[in-house]
């Protein structure tokens, strides 16, 4: 990476940042952060570019409340020039003003409508109300009860009943009822009818259900408290005729003002479909623009402006592989703009403590592996990346764990599925947030389903079944009734074996052996280990990359060789004498090299480093071969002694090279020495316990050698996981099949063929939820700490920040991710 400084010209400027927007090949370092985003530069310009994006989020919600899809171009357009900022500012002010009045007038129609609507109901359901003499209609209680009111009125008066009418929300019917009762004493008459059609809000487009009611009353006090109660419950009020010839008359009038506004409602709904249809076709361009100019602006504003007010100076980080680009982009942009003095590029060195990005250029098959890393830590810059070897490991021990070429194949077959027709999987965007991750990551998923499928013939698993393929090398000379009536018989290796053995992976007479599970455990748990402390030596090997190129020449001497001569002499040994046991005995041996006499290699490794020792059978020898204790010793020794190199090789190093131990105490001198001799915190992150007193670096050292020690202990036995998920896995899966797939084979006849289909559908779906799924996620979560645990803490720190360019690419994909 470079740090570069960028002089340009201020009417150039916008070209050329939208020109570096379209490549994406530099990150802006913002030089006024501690000017307010309000006192910036271009902030009235970002102003504009916020009102323009609200105006098109109105103009999105109204065509999506039409139901209109929105096309997205084929091409994204390039960010408008200054010139056309003005023109498209006052179309987008055009548009939505037209719009807003179309969607005011209509919702002005609608409201008229629905209001002759509500009172064509009111009068249609209060015909119920009154009797042929337009009075309304009593039983004898509520008869009683006006009569008695009549007679409490004041002589010589003649009151006649009142009433009012209108529409309430049908929720609020019960409520409404009561409170009338209340504030009238039980001398008001309440009538209501619902209406079966709900009506549609005019504003949000949401079904409501109302009802007509009538009230009856006497008095003009009662009335206003009738009205102030149909005001808080939000009623609408109608007035409705008492004779029957004016409600008639004025139903007519009604019909007739319906079928007009019905019309003219129709005609402004072709013509809102009409005007949004055409804004639809250029609304993602207008969108994309308006995204790139305010991307723009927000990148100018991380400029400063020189002291004569001419020129705009900006800093970037950039891959210094592609200075060219970044130089072309400039000469685009000041040929773009008509400028008359050119932008030109400067390279700068960065201050010591600043540290630059890290950049890991990925394409579609690398990108997945490589947020696998980052998901842990961005690695520091110049930092050895595990990206690359990961693509290998990573899917080889997840298929160790889920070893089984039936539910490999599947894996594979999605995997496939997701990279044959990634073209159109990626054009649909979904927003399903568990398959864009699969998605994302199906060349992992690809090369797991492949490697899964390569150890499943390995260990000759295919849905918890072996096959046959190149004949097994174990024969059997009894009959038939020997082999089924004797449940003891044993197949003797020295005579009972073709002296070859299977051709390719595990033989398949294990399948049929009541032992199985006693080889098969012995079998995974050894190669757990020897995968283990393979990629564990391997790890701390890749240590050696990162010494050099910071040129910590002393790490390789003082940390690398002490922790692998300990990882080698002790571990490695241990990987050593399974080879060597596989090698040494045999059934067809002489007699203290027989399968009889093989010694254990846990009871070994555990009397090497207790110097122990246990007397062997009768014939058979303690050790694999002459000298071996004293070649364990000396193994374990040389170890043992390079704890106190690790421990204090380093520390004693750092003292004698930044002064005297006795004047160490002064911790600020010496930390401001050894920072001094840094070149670059990129240097430091890899020995940050370099910096700081005495005291501070024999702790952190100690800590560190403490961890390594007793982390080479822990990390052997955590890969024994991959012996344990998979035999899990090769249980389980045979456990589906004992247990459900063959309670189909029971049944004969025609019985047994439909049956025999919906278990195999059972077992079909438990296979793909439990061994496929689960079991799928549980191998790679495990896989996942092998590699973040287990192999990158032997070399990664993963302190650094990734490179993030300025690109409106990525910026409007996450504005989508977003939206």
């Amino acid at each position: 990476m470079a740090l570069a400084q960028l002089f340009i010209q201020p009417e150039a400027a916008y070209y050329t940042i939208s020109e570096l927007g379209e490549a994406g090949i530099v990150q802006f370092k913002d030089l006024n952060e501690e000017v307010s985003a309000f006192l910036r530069k271009f902030a009235n310009e970002v102003r504009r570019c916020d009102e323009m994006e609200r105006r098109l989020r109105y103009i999105e919600t109204e065509v999506k409340k039409d139901k209109i899809a929105i096309p997205e171009c084929a091409e994204l357009p390039r960010a408008p020039n200054p010139r056309e900022i003005i023109n498209l500012e006052a179309h987008l002010e055009k548009t939505e003003g037209d719009i807003r009045e179309l969607t005011e007038n209509g919702n002005n129609l609608k409201l008229n409508y629905l209001e002759l609507t509500e009172l064509k109901h009111v009068l249609e359901k209060t015909k119920t109300f009154f009797n042929e003499d337009d009075e309304p209609r009593t039983s004898t209680m509520e008869s009683r009860a006006l009569m008695v009111d009549e007679l409490n009125t004041s002589a010589g008066t003649s009151q006649h009943l009142s009433f009012v009418s209108g529409v309430i929300n049908r929720e609020r019917v019960p409520a409404f009822e009561r409170m009338l009762w209340r504030i009238s004493r039980g001398n008001a008459l309440f009538r209501q009818a619902m209406i079966e059609t709900p009506f549609e809000d005019p504003v949000n487009g949401k079904k409501i259900y109302k009802t007509v009611f009538m009230v009856f009353f006497q008095g003009e006090q009662l009335k206003s408290r009738v009205k102030k109660v149909c005001a808080g419950f939000h009623a609408t009020l109608y007035i409705c005729p008492s004779n029957k010839v004016e409600r008639t008359e004025l139903e007519n009038n009604l019909r007739v003002r319906l079928q007009d506004l019905n019309t003219v409602l129709n005609q402004t709904n072709d013509h809102r479909q009409r005007v949004l249809t055409t804004v639809v076709r250029e609304l993602h361009n207008w969108t994309v623009m308006v995204k790139k100019m305010k991307a723009i602006y927000h990148t100018l504003n991380m400029f400063n402006m020189d002291v004569s007010k001419k020129c705009l100076i900006g800093e970037c980080w950039m891959p210094k592989n592609k200075k060219d680009l970044v130089q072309q982009a400039l000469h685009d942009g000041f040929t773009e703009s008509g400028s008359s003095i050119p932008s030109f590029l400067n390279i700068i060195c960065p201050s010591p403590a600043e540290l630059p990005p890290t950049y890991n250029q990925t394409n579609k098959f690398t990108h997945g592996f490589q947020a696998l890393i980052d998901s842990y830590g961005v690695a520091s810059y110049r930092e050895l990346n595990p990206a690359l070897y990961t693509i290998i490991t990573f899917p080889f021990l997840f298929a160790v764990m889920f070893g089984d070429a039936g539910h490999g194949a599947i894996v594979l077959a999605f995997g496939a599925y997701m990279v044959i027709c990634e073209k159109k999987l990626s054009a649909k965007k979904s927003t399903n947030e568990i398959w864009n991750i699969f998605f994302g990551g199906r060349y992992i998923i690809l090369l797991m389903g492949l490697f899964s499928v390569y150890t499943g013939f390995i260990y000759n698993d295919v849905f918890s079944k072996s096959m046959n393929i190149f004949q097994s090398g174990w024969f059997i000379p009894f009959n038939k009734s020997t082999v089924l009536e004797n449940s003891v018989l044993q197949l003797n290796p020295k005579n009972m074996t073709t002296g070859s053995p299977y051709e390719f992976g595990l033989d398949p007479v294990w399948q049929l052996a009541q032992n199985k599970i006693l080889f098969l455990n012995t079998y995974k748990m050894k190669l757990s280990i020897i995968f283990g402390v393979v990629h564990m030596i391997f790890g701390v090997c890749l240590s050696v990359v990162n010494y050099t190129h910071f040129k910590k020449y002393s790490s390789i001497f003082l940390d690398f060789l002490p922790q692998l001569i300990f990882l080698v002499l002790i571990f490695f040994w241990l990987v050593t004498m399974m080879f060597l046991k596989f090698v040494l005995y045999g059934a067809t041996f002489e007699t203290k090299y027989s399968t009889s006499c093989a010694p254990s290699i846990l009871i070994l490794f555990i009397n090497m480093v207790l110097f122990k020792s246990n007397k062997p059978p009768k014939d058979c020898v303690e050790h694999m071969f002459d000298g071996q204790k004293t070649l364990q010793m000396v193994f374990l020794i040389v170890a043992v002694l390079c704890i106190p190199v690790m421990l204090f090789g380093k520390p004693i190093y750092i003292l004698r090279n930044n002064g005297d131990l006795h004047n160490s105490n002064n911790s600020i001198e010496l930390q401001n020495e050894i920072k001094d001799s840094q070149p670059s915190h990129a240097h430091a992150s890899h020995d940050d316990h370099e910096d700081g007193p005495a005291s501070e670096v024999f702790i952190t050292q100690g800590i560190h050698t403490i961890e390594y020690v007793l982390s080479t202990v822990s990390h052997t036995a955590s890969y024994l996981r991959l012996w344990a998920l998979s035999l899990a896995h090769a249980q389980l899966s045979e456990v589906l099949w004992n247990m459900v797939l063959h309670m189909g084979f029971i049944f004969n006849g025609f019985v047994g063929a439909p049956i025999l289909f919906l278990i195999f559908a059972v077992w079909a779906m438990l296979t793909l939820a439990i061994l496929v799924m689960m079991e799928g996620l549980s191998a790679f979560l495990h896989t996942l700490r092998l590699h973040w645990v287990e192999f990158m803490s032997k070399f990664y720190t993963g302190l650094g920040y990734a490179f993030q360019p300025f690109s409106f690419r990525t910026i409007l994909n996450e504005e989508d991710e977003k939206d």
